[in-house]
């Protein structure tokens, strides 16, 4: 069965209302907005770990000997993910060569295959709030490249950003260019297969109500969601903020810190984000990304409270 996505939310609104959930969901019914997935089944969560997790110690685009000379690599980190038992890995794309082959990514393919690795997505730096012109053009061409490269590597989904309001500019604006680019990006993206999960990251989604400004706006595409992190949204009730989002979500982070509105960190509440995830039947990938200092200790604890977590 085929629903709008309007349709569906509105539904959702409905039937969380007569639930009394509305102060878990944050919807109401002047908050429709883009359609979230529908859902079927219980939730299903499987965990994986992104690269980004050993930022401090891997090459960003880096020439063979700068990768070399790295302490983390993707080779070794995808013999980490299996060495940590885990069925999948965020291959995020800031790490792999300055110059990416066809060649380099059916290696990793078949890496990944024979530790039984999916890829459970990469992702992008780009920035959609630029202006006209030669800058803009290349955000798209990268965006079109890594739906390629995700393509070729087998990895679902690309976390992609929005970018904030260049200097002197309006919000109103970027708001409008940033449209324009995922709803362009995602024509190419459906005719590759690949999902594009706009993440919750500061800039013109710093906030829930920013982030659904941009969603009831772009086309509606089944290859359109938001990628939910757990970590980064600085509000004064986060928890609040993150489950508005969830029902939207294609993929999910899990952090192990999160900021106030001072940017102060804290200790975040990993079962009460999963349980977000959980209440708005999220099924799918759940990504630890770690963040803090000492990650080849630290992750395996983090691991297995979330393997506990999930079930």
């Amino acid at each position: 069965m085929t629903e709008s996505r309007r349709s569906f939310l509105t539904a959702l609104t409905a039937t969380a209302a007569a639930a009394g959930m509305s102060s878990l969901t944050g919807i109401s019914p002047a908050a429709v907005a883009a359609d979230p997935p529908v859902r079927s089944g219980k939730p299903l969560l499987k965990l994986s770990l992104a690269a980004y997790s050993f930022n401090k110690l891997m090459a960003r685009r880096g020439t063979p000997d700068q990768i070399s000379a790295a302490k983390m690599t993707l080779e070794k980190f995808i013999d980490f993910c299996a060495a940590q038992e885990l069925g999948a890995a965020e291959l995020t794309g800031y790490y792999f060569p300055h110059e990416v082959t066809s060649e380099y990514l059916l290696k990793i393919r078949q890496k990944c295959h024979r530790l039984g690795i999916d890829v459970s997505g990469t992702a992008i730096g780009n920035d959609f709030c630029v202006a006209e012109g030669e800058q803009r053009d290349r955000q798209l061409q990268d965006c079109r490249d890594w739906i390629d490269y995700s393509a070729i590597m087998g990895a679902p989904v690309i976390r992609i950003f929005a970018g904030k309001v260049p200097k002197g500019d309006s919000e109103e604006a970027a708001i409008e260019r940033c449209v324009a680019g995922i709803n362009e990006s995602l024509e190419y993206a459906a005719k590759k297969g690949i999902f594009l999960a706009l993440e919750n990251h500061g800039g013109i989604t710093a906030t829930p109500d920013q982030m659904l400004k941009i969603i009831e706006q772009v086309d509606q595409s089944p290859w359109f969601g938001v990628n939910f992190d757990s970590g980064n949204f600085g509000t004064d009730d986060p928890y609040r903020d993150l489950a508005r989002i969830a029902p939207y979500a294609v993929n999910a982070q899990i952090k192990v810190m999160m900021k106030s509105p001072d940017g102060q960190k804290y200790a975040a509440d990993i079962p009460k984000a999963v349980g977000i995830l959980k209440q708005a039947g999220y099924r799918g990938y759940v990504t630890l990304e770690f963040e803090e200092e000492h990650p080849f200790e630290e992750i395996p604890k983090y691991l297995a409270q979330l393997r506990d977590i999930i079930g």
